[in-house]
């Protein structure tokens, strides 16, 4: 046994060997052995890494630019078309590769990898907004501050998809994955993620995408891992209707609906697993003095839970039933003449992505080295899907701070945007490999 200055030495020689080893016997040995956290820290201190670094600050005026000119592209649920075409061309002048527009509507490049056989990491950000098409779309900047429908929710998010590809490209950063980056549609509203459901079941991609970054949003503090559940109902109550005066008596679908609501938000409900419902639209009626023929309302049920809405869903059509039933017309030989109908509007699937996921290693590593103090957080987000499929997913936001969503005074300052930049540079390098 060697013991003393003996063993030293031999620690000296393997040393050397292997630091001349092939570079492919090292980087799989680096692979096999370094943490999530040894690997931000080498990949952090590449030159490579450090130019895309100087290129994500340099690059802020074209950034703001970019988020500018793309809030001034209307893109309401179900008409994102003109706003695909433009992000597409601004991606086709990055130099990705297969810049298309898919069927579903949704946006899609290639960064290209060295391992074709390497599952790709996809990167996400939605281009839909919430605003209906009439929505006045005339952003402004006030201070650092960008106004805008749509600016931070998710004009952030879209843009920091920008941003990456034209940092790894000037860097000249190879990849060993191929990297996908998608401009979806159908996140917001009614949308009902049509465009990851077609991403993850229809599109060309489905069988060949690894773990999925989605980014959505502002800021730098959380990172959503537990995929919130919905359901949306559109509930109808229809009757004959008639004239207040001549038809008095006759059963009026906004009172029966009304009674339905009334019966419904006096459910009780879990605070864990967190469960909450809403009735956010109510339409019906034509006139002061008439009946109205028919009545409707819009219901948004959430839970971290499948059993939980399955109840809630049971409420809400118990509460239906009842009150059409009791609104009927209770004069001798009148036949009951109030129907209702409950239609599923939206449904996404609630999810959670295991603890020892390596994408959350990767992402926790990521702000540790960054600084960040991030928290897990629960949300309704594109990566629903890829999540409710056993896929390892997260959603994050691009960095800077926004507020005022879903409003048309929604505001984003990008200051602080490039920590956030790197935050998904880091992460969506150490996920593909370099």
């Amino acid at each position: 046994m060697l013991r003393g200055p003996e063993m030293s030495g031999l620690r000296v020689v393997l040393c050397s060997s292997l630091l001349l080893m092939p570079t492919a016997l090292n980087t799989r040995a680096l692979a096999q052995s370094a943490s999530a956290q040894q690997e931000i820290t080498r990949l952090a201190a590449t030159p490579a890494v450090h130019e895309a670094f100087e290129q994500l600050q340099k690059q802020e005026p074209e950034l703001r630019r970019f988020q500018t000119e793309l809030v001034k592209v209307a893109a309401p649920p179900f008409g994102e078309g003109k706003r695909a075409e433009w992000l597409a061309k601004k991606l086709r002048e990055l130099g990705l590769k297969e810049v298309e527009i898919d069927k579903a509507g949704n946006v899609t490049a290639v960064r290209p990898g060295t391992d074709g056989k390497a599952k790709l990491v996809a990167v996400s950000a939605h281009i839909d907004t919430v605003f209906p098409a009439d929505t006045a779309v005339n952003p402004r900047t006030e201070g650092n501050r960008i106004y805008g429908p749509g600016v931070s929710d998710n004009g952030a998010g879209v843009t920091a998809i920008y941003a990456i590809a034209s940092a790894l490209e000037v860097a000249g950063i190879r990849n060993r994955a191929g990297i996908l980056f998608v401009g979806n549609v159908g996140e917001e509203g009614e949308g009902d993620l049509r465009g990851m459901r077609f991403l993850f079941a229809e599109s060309k991609y489905k069988n060949h995408i690894g773990p999925t970054l989605v980014l959505d949003g502002a800021g730098t503090d959380s990172i959503v891992t537990q995929a919130l559940g919905s359901r949306r109902y559109e509930v109808t109550v229809r009757g004959p209707g008639g004239h207040s005066w001549t038809d008095f008596g006759t059963p009026n679908p906004i009172v029966a609906l009304a009674n339905a609501i009334a019966d419904f938000s006096a459910t009780d409900v879990p605070s864990d697993p967190k469960t909450s419902f809403n009735i956010g639209v109510i339409q019906g009626g034509t006139s002061v003095n008439s009946i109205p023929e028919s009545a409707s309302m819009r219901v948004d049920i959430r839970s971290a839970s499948d059993d939980q809405m399955e109840k809630l869903e049971a409420a809400l059509r118990q509460a239906v039933a009842k009150a059409v039933r009791e609104a009927q017309d209770t004069r001798a030989g009148k036949k009951p003449t109030l129907t209702s109908e409950m239609k599923l509007i939206g449904s996404r699937p609630a999810a959670e992505l295991k603890r020892e996921s390596r994408i959350l290693e990767i992402v926790r590593a990521a702000d540790a080295h960054l600084g960040l103090k991030t928290q897990i957080r629960r949300a309704s987000t594109d990566a629903n899907v890829p999540l409710s499929l056993g896929k390892e997913a997260v959603s994050i936001g691009a960095g800077g701070t926004g507020g005022g969503a879903h409003t048309v005074k929604e505001w984003y300052d990008p200051s602080g945007r490039d920590v956030g930049l790197k935050r998904i540079l880091l992460t969506v390098l150490a996920l593909a490999g370099t």
